[in-house]
């Protein structure tokens, strides 16, 4: 994927440009975790052409780019959310267990130089726990049954579920709001049953979450901060 600079009002920005095999048209989006744009255009389609595309939606690309919230490290003092609430990184040298939550806080034992893999690690160890626990619980709910749970540090899905009952969530999730969560775990339980988004899906989906219209709502407003983590 090839990157440059581009000018667009506000000064410029990086974009990446993609062919794709699968692409039937000219697109871009926006790559909350990077700060960039990516234009994806099929094989045969002329560079000028996506170029033509970005310039004629510069200033809402760039509109997108600025509503960006600043990018978050892992360090000591550094405020992160866990269920939608804040939670200071506590550096505990002496502590032991790795990293854990205690009183409002994720305390990160060992050296500093691992404390950013530390919270990294135990985020996503977290993530697949709540949720593992929340899609059999869900499952169980429907009569269905999830054959293996995994999480990973997607870019354009929250989660997904493959056809042999496998489900996958980002771990982000973790730092969204319950309501959040509970909803897109929902969501893909109910892709067990009805691997489409025809109505019965739905149905299945609102049975299992109320939390739908909340949900979807907050993660179209704050979905993209959670991809500035880390």
């Amino acid at each position: 994927m090839h990157a440059e600079s581009f000018a667009l009002p506000g000064g410029l920005a990086t974009v990446h440009w993609r062919r794709s095999r699968r692409a039937r048209r000219i697109s871009l989006r926006i790559d909350a975790r990077g700060g960039a744009v990516i234009v994806t255009l099929p094989m045969r389609a002329a560079r000028a052409a996506g170029v033509a595309l970005l310039e004629a939606n510069a200033a809402w690309v760039a509109d997108r780019l600025a509503a960006l919230p600043p990018a978050l490290t892992y360090a000591p003092g550094s405020l992160i959310t866990i269920d939608g609430l804040p939670h200071k990184i506590v550096h505990t040298p002496r502590g032991r267990g790795g990293a854990w939550l205690e009183a409002g806080a994720l305390h990160v034992s060992g050296d500093a130089a691992f404390l950013a893999r530390r919270v990294g690690d135990f985020l996503r160890a977290e993530a697949r726990r709540r949720f593992g626990a929340q899609a059999a619980a869900k499952a169980a709910q429907a009569g269905l049954a999830v054959r293996r749970i995994s999480v990973r540090d997607t870019r354009s899905r929250w989660g997904s579920c493959s056809a042999d009952g496998s489900l996958m969530f980002c771990w982000r999730l973790l730092m969204a709001p319950p309501f959040v969560q509970d909803y897109v775990v929902a969501h893909e339980v109910a892709h067990l049953r009805h691997m489409n988004h025809g109505p019965a899906f739905w149905a299945l989906t609102d049975l299992l979450s109320p939390h739908r219209t909340q949900a979807v709502a907050w993660l179209s407003e704050q979905g993209a901060g959670l991809m500035r983590v880390g």
